[in-house]
């Protein structure tokens, strides 16, 4: 029996064992036979062997911007958006507002001192009304006292319900613009929200939250994933999309240029005729030019498909002053035309509804009491007012 040559056979297990498989053997042999007949060495290749890609010594390109599409498995059901402010105002309500009952046993009482007024006013101002609307309301309480004499507790109530619905001012628009358009020439235009604040707002979470009350209200939608300098904020917003059924527009490169997501997502809203593109920004500017160009070329660059139609401010109901300080910035240099006040539970903070509307010029148009998904809802100014006074 014919057996192979030693050195054959070490070849062999030598190929072998650095993974070349029986394809790398046969061209081992190929070569060494090719050597042994006084040719020059070649190398060839086994008819079912993968070449090597090349390694490109030029510089990484810029990330594409691609699609999550959502998985199938596992999509929510929203809750509807027409009984979220009636739940969180009953939420509000057993909480135990601060304001509200302080007020109301202030107001109560047989006859009102100065020292009562200071009193009042004290509570308001720690309860984030804000200096100018504080006077106004104690102007107005201290004048119907005088002249109606009011005394009973569920008269009391009335009034100050009464006041406080007029200091929120219920005549300002806080629909959300969520209704698509069409051009001059017929193009499907879709209703282009973007998302600002500062990080640590709770801002990706409000986009993914908001997208769970359009897919309720039954609107088709986009997400942008345009806060790229934030590793997690992507994955983040493409969780939220994932459990509504709802594709997000990324890059997978942390620093990738944000305004060329915001434009592929709009892009994909015109030509996929979707409702509304929710579009997540950056918050972690430093400095407000940097602030302005960011989102100033974020606006102009997705404007070539489609104009913002909302730009929704998130704040941190409990930050008070801090917060405020932070928006006034976002509010000059983005055209904000609505606020989204998370984290507003129970606490005396609830006044900060008014001192944002004041100082800002925009309504509040969402509100968050809560950290479940469907814990955002459209701000109705009686049931906040009624939520607060419990």
């Amino acid at each position: 029996m014919n057996e192979l040559p030693w050195i054959e056979i070490i070849s062999a297990v030598a190929v072998l064992a650095g993974g070349g498989g029986i394809a790398g053997i046969l061209v081992a042999r190929r070569r060494r036979r090719t050597q042994d007949d006084g040719g020059q060495a070649t190398v060839e290749r086994a008819p079912d062997a993968v070449a090597e890609p090349e390694v490109s010594t030029s510089p990484t390109p810029e990330a594409p911007v691609e699609t999550r599409e959502p998985t199938r498995e596992a999509v929510e059901t929203p809750a509807p958006t027409a009984g979220r402010l009636v739940r969180l105002r009953d939420r509000l309500a057993r909480s135990g507002s601060p304001l509200g009952a302080r007020l109301l046993s202030v107001l109560s009482r047989d006859a009102l001192t100065e020292d009562d007024w200071d009193e009042i006013e004290e509570e308001l101002l720690l309860a984030d009304v804000g200096a100018g609307p504080t006077t106004e309301l104690l102007d107005a309480l201290r004048t119907k006292v005088r002249v109606l004499g009011v005394r009973e507790p569920a008269a009391v109530r009335d009034l100050l319900r009464s006041e406080l619905v007029t200091l929120l001012d219920p005549a300002l628009d806080r629909t959300l613009k969520t209704e698509p358009t069409t051009a001059d020439d017929g193009t499907h235009l879709p209703a282009v929200t973007l998302v600002v604040g500062v990080n640590g707002t709770g801002k990706t979470t409000t986009v993914g939250k908001l997208a769970r009350v359009l897919v309720a209200d039954g609107r088709s939608v986009v997400l942008g994933a345009a806060d790229t300098f934030r590793a997690a904020a992507a994955d983040q917003l493409t969780t939220w999309g994932n459990r509504v059924g709802v594709p997000t527009v990324r890059s997978d490169r942390e620093g990738a240029d944000p305004a060329s997501v915001a434009f592929e997502a709009v892009a994909r809203g015109r030509d996929e005729k979707i409702d509304v593109v929710l579009v997540d920004t950056a918050g972690r500017l430093q400095n407000k030019a940097g602030l302005m160009d960011e989102l100033g070329k974020i606006v102009r660059v997705s404007s070539k498909v489609a104009a913002p139609s909302e730009v929704l401010l998130v704040l941190d109901a409990t930050t008070g002053q801090n917060g405020l300080s932070q928006a006034r910035v976002f509010a000059e240099v983005a055209g904000v035309t609505g606020i989204v006040l998370t984290k507003l539970d129970g606490t005396a903070k609830g006044g900060i509804v008014v001192q944002v509307q004041r100082e800002l010029g925009v309504p509040v148009k969402l509100i968050g009491l809560g950290e479940g998904p469907d814990d955002l809802a459209p701000f109705d100014v009686e049931e906040f007012v009624e939520g607060i006074l419990g």
